[in-house]
């Protein structure tokens, strides 16, 4: 009979890659069940607007977003690390830490093809679910409008608005709207201002559109463009802090996978009660 502190020879292989890809799938569909959940109740129950759902900041909706995707990784993770673990076919004659090694590394791999698998195969879902609902949320604006919508239509509703004391003139707003759209877009895309040129241009177009005096239209223009700017800043950090975020996820996700094989494969030895006292 062999002590299981004793080391001794091994039969069969040291890897099951039978449970690591059992929990790595299990992970997996573990993390897209939980991801379109998450996507759910953020767009029907948080909102940035006011009076519109639960009206947040960017700030706090970008943290609880990178709680819950550190959420995701523990459950998902842990999960497929137990399965990963308690699956795997049993090592006879193997010293208790070496057993203890090959089950971290057992959820540790399983933790692996999860997340190879999440990019390889899921994206494409996640992808389709958060377009989906963006869609949804962007056609039942245009239709509240009466026309189609853009992120940058508010900045241009901003440049282009009149002067009640003032008379409109007969030009075709659409046009101006159109073209000044296009002005912005590529500005805040390229070096996130406007050339000389291009800003005497705006401001004249609102200077006549509005009433206004050049003198107020360069101040609007002004104002409106670091208000876009702003924006485009905010809209870069929040993709930082969401690179962040996933980092963090995923090495928790590595971590609690690791730590959750252990717990199955001890579970599954009848041995989990004595790594505990000799650890």
């Amino acid at each position: 009979m062999v002590d299981a502190l004793t080391p001794g020879p091994s039969q069969g292989s040291a890897v099951s890659w039978a449970a690591i890809l059992a929990g790595g799938v299990a992970a997996a569909a573990l993390t897209l069940l939980m991801f379109a959940f998450g996507t759910g109740m953020g767009f029907s129950v948080v909102s940035p607007w006011s009076n519109a759902g639960v009206s947040v900041s960017s700030t706090t909706f970008s943290l609880w977003a990178g709680l819950y995707l550190v959420v995701v990784a523990m459950v998902a993770s842990s999960i497929g690390g137990y399965l990963a673990g308690r699956l795997r076919t049993k090592w006879s004659g193997v010293h208790t830490h070496e057993v203890y090694f090959r089950d971290t590394a057992h959820g540790f791999l399983a933790w692996a093809f999860a997340t190879v698998l999440s990019a390889a195969v899921l994206a494409s879902a996640t992808t389709q679910i958060v377009g989906g609902a963006s869609m949804g949320l962007a056609q039942a604006a245009g239709s509240g409008a009466g026309q189609s919508t853009s992120p940058i239509d508010g900045y241009i509703d901003t440049l282009l608005r009149a002067d009640p004391s003032a008379n409109r003139n007969s030009q075709d707003p659409t046009a101006s709207r159109s073209e000044l759209a296009r002005l912005l877009t590529s500005s805040l895309r390229d070096d996130g201002d406007l050339s000389a040129v291009d800003r005497t241009y705006v401001e004249q177009v609102v200077a006549a559109r509005t009433g206004l005096s050049l003198a107020d239209a360069e101040k609007r223009v002004s104002d409106v463009v670091t208000q876009a700017k702003t924006a485009a800043d905010n809209a870069r950090k929040a993709a930082a802090h969401l690179a962040l975020w996933l980092t963090l996820s995923l090495l928790i996700g590595a971590f609690s996978a690791s730590l959750a094989a252990t717990e199955g494969g001890g579970l599954r030895d009848g041995t989990w009660n004595s790594r505990l006292r000799h650890g």
